[in-house]
């Protein structure tokens, strides 16, 4: 048993003997499943809070010779697969964490600044390699891949390499483009055709970022992807699930109605809901719903993003304040954080990051939940977002107006936020609305769904704000209009029937009608409950 080969499972042991434990082990039969297949490689990026490491912790456990793991996984789900046996603690692992070994090479850097990362990184795997194969390696041997193939072709040896925070160095280092070369060819050699074909039984990186567009590491292309934008089979994996979720609250006696307000957002098509399991752990843990976001890591990083000088980003990052989703192109990012061309990259990265959701089917990025968002509030507040900000200290009042169906306060109050908000030049257009709309009833974000131009049968509803499976509320169905009546907007919904729309929700509504002049700039609202 050694740090990189072949590590024992304490790691895994601290975790599940932990409270608050979370089975995941089924994870482990994906990755079974590609054990002897064609592309055995697995990269798994999702953000941090969201267990990683642990999913790598558990891998090792499960596959090192260096320890015995049968007892350890005794009850949980993976016990119970007919192969469990057939794969457990029979290969050679080497285990790599890339920010731990980085941190490492650094400290070593200043005893002897002709130290080199990357090989310092492959002199210690080396190292541990010619204590176990002694007769395969040389004290002049400085190459990882060329030791593993040498090992392989005398012994038939075949290696399981699982790596952590695999791109460390592009996120810590990122303008060091030497170091990031020399990185790319040791993971070229590691991973890419004969004779890494022959020594690699299997290979399982993870980190927050994707790797497929790296501008020099097309010679990685052959893994199997999964990222935030599209999980595929890793879905269930990424986070905790509603139903896991739900059993913690019901163990621990907590509200789950607020742990949906809180912590709900994620969505993946095969899996359904999902959580960030920092979140949830701390709020079990601590017994109190609220940010721990921004306690596990600085959100300086996130100002920096939003304040990037791209054409719309600024808008596209106030309508999802209000809770609107944006439509992007998450296709055009280049998978770094220093190549930016574009806000559809910016908001491309901030969805690797756990920032903004994805929903693949509509392409749409959106705000996932009341943590995060209250990160993105916090983020805009000392930043020259002064309006922003001074909508969104009113929006509560705003809803409140709404809900007590006060046409003139309600109308006072968008017009204010009107006014602050939109430059002159784009001012008069239903557009340019909604998106005042959509920030100035920032508060409802926290009951409401906001759906715009939501498809009824005989036309769109401009906004539609659909009540979360947690709130009493009222829907509200909002027509905006430009020169033309509250009262003619009211009209539109009861014409063209947009409350079929919500046919299958059961609960009260209530139709808004907003529109402003466009000479005098006056607003006005007109507000009547459905009746059925």
């Amino acid at each position: 048993m050694g740090v990189y080969l072949n590590p024992g499972n304490e790691p895994f042991t601290t975790s599940v003997n932990s409270e608050l434990y979370v089975d995941k082990t089924e994870l482990i039969k994906y990755t079974n499943s590609r054990i002897g297949k064609d592309r055995p490689l697995i990269c798994s990026s999702r953000p941090r809070r969201f267990g990683k490491t642990m999913a790598v912790t558990m891998l090792a456990a499960y596959y090192s010779k260096g320890c015995h793991s049968e007892e350890l996984f005794a009850g949980f789900k993976i016990s119970r697969n007919e192969f469990f046996k057939v794969h457990l603690n029979k290969y050679n692992v080497i285990f790599l964490d890339i920010q731990w070994m980085y941190g490492n090479a650094l400290e070593e850097i200043k005893r002897n600044p002709s130290v080199k990362v990357v090989s310092y990184i492959q002199e210690q795997v080396i190292a541990e390699l010619k204590t176990e194969y002694s007769e395969c390696v040389l004290d002049t041997d400085i190459s990882l891949p060329s030791v593993l193939a040498k090992i392989n072709a005398l012994t038939k040896e075949q290696f399981i390499i699982i790596i952590d925070e695999w791109d460390c160095l592009f996120r810590e280092d990122k303008n060091n483009e030497k170091l990031q070369k020399e990185y790319i060819n040791l993971l070229r050699g590691l991973f890419k055709g004969t004779p890494s074909g022959a020594f690699l039984k299997l290979a399982y990186i993870t980190g927050i970022l994707p790797i497929k567009k790296y501008g020099t590491q097309s010679a990685l292309n052959n893994f199997r992807e999964h990222t935030m934008v599209s999980p595929r089979q890793m879905a269930e994996y990424v986070g905790f699930t509603e139903v896991e979720v739900k059993n913690l609250c019901e163990a621990h006696d907590l509200s789950f109605k607020e742990m949906q307000r809180w912590y709900d957002g994620y969505y993946f098509d095969k899996t359904g809901h999902v959580y960030s399991p920092n979140s949830v752990i701390e709020a079990v843990d601590n017994r109190e719903f609220g940010n721990y976001w921004s306690r596990t890591e600085t959100y300086e990083s996130l100002k920096t993003y939003i304040a990037m000088d791209f054409k719309g980003l600024r808008q596209l990052i106030v309508d999802m304040l209000g809770g609107s989703g944006c439509s992007i192109d998450v296709e055009s990012f280049q998978n770094d954080i220093t190549s930016f061309y574009s806000a559809d990259d910016v908001i491309t990265l901030l969805i690797h990051m756990g920032y903004l959701a994805y929903d693949c089917k509509t392409e749409e990025a959106f705000i996932p939940n009341e943590e995060v968002r209250s990160v993105f509030l916090r983020a805009v507040k000392n930043d020259g977002w002064d309006d922003v900000i001074k909508a969104v200290n009113t929006s509560e009042a705003l809803l409140q107006a709404t809900l007590a169906m006060d046409e003139k306060t309600v109308a006072q109050m968008i017009q204010e936020v009107h006014m602050q908000n939109v430059s002159s030049l784009v001012y008069n257009n239903e557009i340019s609305l909604s998106s005042v709309i959509a920030l100035a009833y920032y508060s409802a974000c926290k009951d409401y769904t906001l759906i715009r131009e939501m498809p009824t049968g005989s036309g769109f509803a401009d906004m539609v704000f659909l009540p979360k499976r947690s709130s009493l509320n009222p829907a509200l169905i909002l027509e905006l209009k430009w020169d033309k009546t509250a009262r003619g907007a009211i009209s539109q919904i009861k014409n063209k029937k947009y409350v079929s729309a919500l046919k299958e929700y059961k609960g009260n509504i209530l139709l808004v009608g907003i529109s402003y002049e466009k000479k005098s700039k006056k607003h006005q609202c007109r507000i009547e409950k459905y009746e059925v």
